[in-house]
């Protein structure tokens, strides 16, 4: 089976938040006996993109011809604010959450998620330095602090920056085999290890 996995980008996006899903999803889809994963970045436009720091990244599609997106990718970063007061970027990522198998938000990604209501009744955890905002727009979710990334099925929330890799090795091992899921972490030398207290009850 192919999947498509479309990772937001936009101004002010935190780079390892979509470069660490981008790194596991794409090598991933290399390991993997019998699925494969088409991944790419889509923005507002097709207008070179700054993240943090300064990397200006060309975005793959924008959101008037993004692919169908089995799997959502919804970084933070300072960005996210500017976001959330985007009604054409919220509409469609509303719409790319409806139409899609999965969504992970890593760090303030949930607070996209929180702003649209789709946390509501769901465990949900975002950046430390961001606990406060993800109260506000999301009064109705559980959040957990100090929970590395929490799966909620369709919804699964990582921690700030790093963790959204955790989290990602986590959907690869969910989706396509733990054995597909730790060659991936050997190719890229990275210390996966499953974390099943990290997953909140189907």
């Amino acid at each position: 089976m192919t999947r498509t996995v479309g990772i937001l980008i936009f101004d002010g996006v935190e780079i390892l938040d979509f470069c660490g899903p981008y790194e596991v999803f794409s090598v991933a889809g290399g390991t993997a006996e019998n699925d494969d994963l088409t991944v790419y970045t889509v923005a507002e436009s097709r207008v070179a993109t700054r993240a943090a720091n300064g990397l200006v990244v060309h975005p793959d599609y924008a959101f008037d011809d993004c692919p169908d997106t089995h799997l959502l990718v919804l970084p933070g970063g300072r960005g996210t604010r500017d976001v959330i007061q985007n009604e054409a970027a919220m509409s469609w990522i509303r719409q790319a959450c409806e139409s899609a198998e999965l969504v992970l938000s890593v760090c303030t990604g949930a607070l996209l998620l929180g702003k649209l209501g789709l946390l509501d009744g769901l465990d949900a955890t975002t950046h430390h330095g961001a606990f406060a905002e993800l109260r506000r727009v999301a009064p109705n979710a559980n959040i957990r602090e100090g929970e590395r990334y929490l799966d909620n099925g369709k919804f699964v929330v990582a921690a700030g920056v790093a963790a959204g890799i955790d989290a990602s090795f986590h959907v690869v091992a969910r989706l396509f085999g733990e054995e597909t899921a730790t060659r991936t972490a050997r190719h890229i030398e990275y210390p996966w290890e499953r974390e099943s207290t990290h997953t909140a009850p189907a």
